[in-house]
């Protein structure tokens, strides 16, 4: 795997020159617009870059843009890959190595979730505090890369606290609510039944989704700290809960969208 991420790295390099990314970012489900806001230098298709995977989801362009947001040097995933899409842990997380290996220091992340708790609403942004993973295995299975990280790291802090703090107050300070709370991340594709949103939400579940946890193992591994954030697309507990299509995910994610991107882009510029 080792020799996979170094190929992978050495084609980027010698597509961007001298740039050098700072911050990496993944966008989720409906929420590729941050891109508008960045000074775009390079955008390479996942399909030309040796080794990497292809999104085969309709909502993900699947590009790696490299440019300037609050004028800092970011690698933005416009695309991600799920487990659910086939493809194993290690492909899954693959872009994160290499963003490492491309000296990113920080991961931004975003995704769109259902809303467990009750006092949420469709289109609120939850800062992730803490996570549980339902995902049937994890990119750190198998044998350990030592130039990446620890055999076992751990995950008292994946969430940096410094972070979300700032999100907070970049948040009062535009004049919009945020909210906190734990991302439940399970396999997909298919959405839950009422049954499994009862015991997400009992377990000690805010949001649920089918991201994230994996990227953010795989970064924690690496001692990179990570600000996550999920848009509640649509509501889960009884009394809110309705068929949902993607229509509606991607139109609920639109609504939330300005207001997520301004949170990141703000977050990226403190730092």
């Amino acid at each position: 795997m080792m020799q996979l991420l170094k190929e992978s790295t050495s084609y980027i390099q010698k597509q961007i020159g001298d740039f050098a990314p700072e911050f990496g970012v993944i966008l989720g489900t409906g929420l590729g617009a941050l891109v508008n806001d960045i000074e775009v230098q390079y955008a390479l298709s996942y399909a030309d870059i040796p080794n990497f995977p292809v999104s085969t989801v309709e909502s993900h362009s699947g590009k790696l843009i490299f440019g300037k947001l609050a004028d800092r040097p970011v690698v933005v995933m416009q695309g991600r890959f799920h487990y659910y899409e086939g493809y194993t842990m290690d492909q899954v997380v693959f872009p994160v190595r290499v963003m490492k290996l491309l000296g990113v220091k920080k991961l931004f992340v975003s995704n769109a979730a259902g809303g467990l708790n009750p006092s949420f609403n469709t289109s609120d942004l939850m800062v992730i505090t803490d996570h549980i993973n339902l995902q049937p295995s994890n990119p750190l299975i198998g044998k350990n890369h030592n130039e990446l990280g620890p055999r076992f790291p751990d995950m008292s802090d994946v969430y940096d606290e410094e972070m979300v703090r700032q999100a907070m107050i970049v948040a009062e300070d535009a004049d919009f609510d945020i909210r906190e709370g734990v991302y439940v991340s399970v396999p997909g594709p298919m959405l839950e039944t009422p049954a499994e949103y009862k015991y997400l939400s009992i377990i000690g579940a805010d949001a649920v989704g089918m991201s994230t946890v994996p990227e953010v193992i795989a970064a924690r591994h690496m001692g990179m700290p990570v600000f996550a954030v999920s848009v509640i697309t649509d509501l889960c507990t009884p009394d809110k809960l309705k068929k949902v299509v993607l229509a509606d995910i991607l139109e609920a994610a639109a609504i939330a969208e300005p207001r997520m991107t301004h949170l990141i882009k703000e977050l990226i510029r403190l730092q």
